[in-house]
């Protein structure tokens, strides 16, 4: 289990979830995973690692596990022009609150709870090391950065925003964590995956 993070310096989770799945033909993130959505996965991760919910980032047509989920939802109307203005949105909110934020994307199943959890206690901003060496979500910013995360647009993601940066601490993931359901083929290998740890 992760270290407890302090309430006053825990950021704010916010889970992406405004994608259209269209690679997947549609419904990814409610699509069943063992015995909960894909989405729910991610949710779950969140609460175990001792964090409190935050929000979820949805399209006009919000997948049908966030709004059962309790927490609470911020409706991105230009999620088509795709994943940056999601991130925008969600830092903006962060920004009104005055915390850092916590990024996690909704379509990765086998995110690790102390990973998060990790994450979420470090100080200034910390990323995930990524295979190509480059790091990524999760991610935690500090409050700094989050004026540059609003001002993203388009199919900008924070890996641009994070590279080549020295104050990111980079946190290397349990292996297969970085998988992220895109088509059924994901699915599939996620439900492997589950099965293999038994």
């Amino acid at each position: 289990m992760p270290c407890c993070v302090p309430p006053d310096s825990a950021p704010l989770v916010a889970v992406l979830a405004a994608g259209g799945a269209t690679r997947f033909g549609g419904g990814k993130l409610d699509a069943m995973l063992a015995d909960r959505a894909v989405g729910q996965w991610v949710l779950d991760a969140v609460s175990e690692a001792g964090l409190a919910p935050g929000i979820i980032v949805v399209g006009e047509d919000a997948p049908q596990f966030a709004q059962d989920s309790g927490w609470q939802l911020l409706v991105n109307s230009q999620a088509a022009d795709g994943l940056g203005s999601s991130l925008a949105r969600a830092a903006g909110y962060a920004l009104s609150q005055g915390r850092a934020l916590l990024v996690v994307l909704a379509d990765m199943p086998l995110v690790d709870p102390g990973h998060l959890g990790n994450l979420a206690a470090s100080n200034g901003t910390a990323a995930t090391l990524w295979p190509n060496g480059k790091p990524g979500v999760p991610a935690r910013f500090a409050p700094s950065l989050l004026p540059q995360l609003a001002g993203l647009s388009g199919h900008a993601g924070a890996g641009a925003l994070l590279a080549g940066r020295q104050d990111v601490a980079l946190v290397a993931p349990p292996e297969g964590m970085l998988l992220d359901v895109d088509r059924p083929e994901d699915l599939a290998r996620a439900e492997s995956l589950f099965r293999s740890r038994g």
